[in-house]
């Protein structure tokens, strides 16, 4: 695992998502994606990498009513994988799958883009060592071209058996009603910073990271939350180093009027477009 993910760096750890056929949802993810089953229940689906750290949580809700267009919410969640050579793997595999996608390469990654049965959008990527990232003037320089399969299918010497151990969430895109309100709620409420602009778009992260978090008004200014019981995020959780660093997150987003809510040993809140964050250490 790099830097970038772990502690002390604040980064998003795990995500739970709202499928409308939990089966369906469950098998998807383990041969599509590669995922293990931690733990399952008739409606909720703890999904793992290594065998043991939740990445992604699936939760069907009851009345459960398809994907609401238009709406604030999940774009995309984004799993990264160890090195290129694990790219590749999983490349070959969903080419032989068939399974329609998209794919980039954003200068410090090189990334595939689909859709579970439901619409929730996904990412798979590999970094570019962060030595090779170029920023300027405190903004990391990213772009949108055509990715390389030859080069990358070329350094796949091994079957492809799951996703590998070392997989991380890497960040998570949103959808936002306001960019400027989200903007200030994940800048001066989470303790994040600035990395890069794209059209209608703001990325962000701590401790040099080219994103954690990504923001976009690509569903509408103004867009509406979607109902509880729509297919999509349901929330995803951010680790702090510790209980003084995330007390002082708490009363930052008090200042700003977020609403707080303690459960157990976490705090849950949410930005001013309704995405659910879970704070954790």
């Amino acid at each position: 695992m790099n830097h970038f993910h772990q502690k002390p760096t604040v980064y998003v750890s795990d995500v739970t998502i709202k499928v409308k056929n939990f089966n369906a949802s469950v098998k998807f993810y383990q041969k599509i994606l590669g995922f293990q089953v931690l733990e399952q229940t008739a409606q909720k689906a703890v999904l793992t990498a290594d065998g043991s750290t939740p990445l992604l949580t699936l939760e069907q809700p009851i009345n459960v009513i398809a994907k609401e267009p238009r709406t604030t919410g999940l774009y995309h969640f984004a799993i990264l994988l160890p090195s290129r050579a694990d790219f590749a793997r999983f490349l070959r595999h969903i080419l032989k799958t068939g399974y329609p996608l998209g794919a980039a390469d954003h200068l410090v990654s090189e990334a595939l883009y689909l859709n579970d049965p439901d619409g929730n959008g996904i990412e798979v990527y590999r970094d570019r060592p962060a030595a090779e990232w170029q920023w300027k003037n405190g903004l990391v320089e990213m772009a949108t071209d055509p990715l390389d399969s030859e080069g990358i299918l070329s350094e796949c010497d091994e079957a492809w058996t799951g996703l590998p151990e070392g997989t991380v969430m890497g960040h998570i895109h949103l959808h936002v009603a306001d960019l400027q309100a989200a903007q200030e709620f994940y800048t001066n409420g989470l303790g994040f910073e600035v990395v890069s602009y794209y059209p209608q778009a703001v990325f962000l992260s701590t401790s040099g990271y080219h994103h954690h978090i990504a923001i976009n008004t690509w569903q509408g200014i103004g867009a509406k939350q979607p109902a509880d019981n729509s297919v999509g995020l349901a929330s995803y959780t951010i680790v702090y180093h510790d209980a003084d660093g995330r007390e002082t997150v708490i009363t930052k987003l008090k200042q700003l009027g977020a609403p707080i809510q303690e459960q157990g040993d976490d705090y849950l809140t949410s930005d001013p477009s309704g995405n659910r964050i879970r704070l954790v250490i």
